[in-house]
């Protein structure tokens, strides 16, 4: 169970990273932006979430379905779950820290 969780924490972490990855280079693109909408504009931002979906459900859904696959269903179930938990916890602890940070403020 030990190795399912470990393997639960790094695919969560791995899905954070490449979340917060995306979000500051869509942040570092907000001063290049054209003065007008083309097509290439609404096409990047689409093939950005086509390959984003791809990504996150290559870490979030790979192992399980790989284990689900293999005949191990009480594992993969068991990761699954657990990585899509340690997920929404992480997510609750970011907008604890956006609240913080903007009552600082």
């Amino acid at each position: 169970m030990t190795k399912i969780i470990t393997r639960a924490l790094i695919d969560s972490i791995g899905t954070v990273a490449y979340v917060i990855l995306v979000a500051s280079f869509m942040f570092s693109l907000q001063g290049l932006s054209p003065k007008e909408d083309t097509i290439f504009v609404i096409a990047s931002m689409l093939l950005l979430l086509v390959c984003s979906a791809a990504i996150t459900g290559f870490l979030v859904f790979g192992k399980p379905i790989m284990l689900y696959m293999d005949g191990k269903k009480k594992e993969a179930v068991s990761l699954l779950g657990y990585t899509i938990g340690m997920l929404f916890i992480i997510t609750l602890m970011i907008f604890f820290l956006l609240i913080v940070f903007n009552n600082l403020v």
